[in-house]
């Protein structure tokens, strides 16, 4: 804006021609068209993560209201991605995941999704619960071992540890690391290494 003397006083005027605008927010009814368009993907990660149909409708649910209510604080051009993002702070809050080396329970979690995933996805109910979670978060979303430590509210040496332990066991099932849903080449390939952690 700029400033001009009038009889009043100072006045504000137009902008200079060319000035540029900051980016612009995301409005509530802007997630609306996403949750409705990403809905099949959306709701296959609430499933993946939760591992229970019930849930990951609550999830779905549950994501889509926080998106409606804390929208507005994001970017519009994030929407997207908060969008998923909110689908998994909400399993993180429905499941409440832990570092656990135990293996998942393939047998009550593979029964609700096997008629619904590819192999490698199956595979993966077939790990821990929070090894799963950092898997999907770290290389399925490609969070940052930070990110995933302070979603999971965890120490962030136990999200390596827990990638390892998913890799290990998706290497011996003799399968690719990625299905062809998630095949990107701009995944960034430190988080297929297995790596040491103190």
């Amino acid at each position: 804006m700029t400033a001009q003397r009038g009889r009043g006083g100072l006045t504000t005027g137009a902008a200079p021609v060319g000035r540029q605008r900051g980016p612009a927010y995301a409005a509530p009814a802007d997630f609306c068209p996403i949750f409705r368009e990403d809905m099949s993907a959306l709701y296959w990660l609430s499933l993946l993560l939760t591992g229970d149909h019930e849930k990951a409708e609550q999830c779905f649910v549950a994501a889509l209201e926080d998106c409606l209510l804390t929208g507005k604080l994001v970017f519009e051009e994030w929407a997207r991605p908060w969008s998923r993002r909110t689908i998994i702070r909400n399993a993180v809050r429905l499941v409440a995941p832990v570092p656990s080396e135990e293996l998942g329970a393939p047998d009550s979690m593979t029964k609700a999704l096997a008629d619904h995933l590819d192999p490698f996805l199956r595979l993966l109910t077939q790990l821990g619960l929070f090894d799963r979670f950092v898997f999907v978060m770290s290389v399925l979303e490609r969070y940052s071992d930070s990110e995933c430590a302070a979603l999971l509210q965890c120490a962030w040496r136990e999200v390596p540890r827990a990638r390892n332990r998913a890799l290990q066991r998706i290497a011996r099932s003799g399968r690719d690391l990625l299905p062809t849903s998630y095949a990107d080449s701009s995944q960034r390939k430190e988080h297929f290494a297995i790596t040491e952690v103190a």
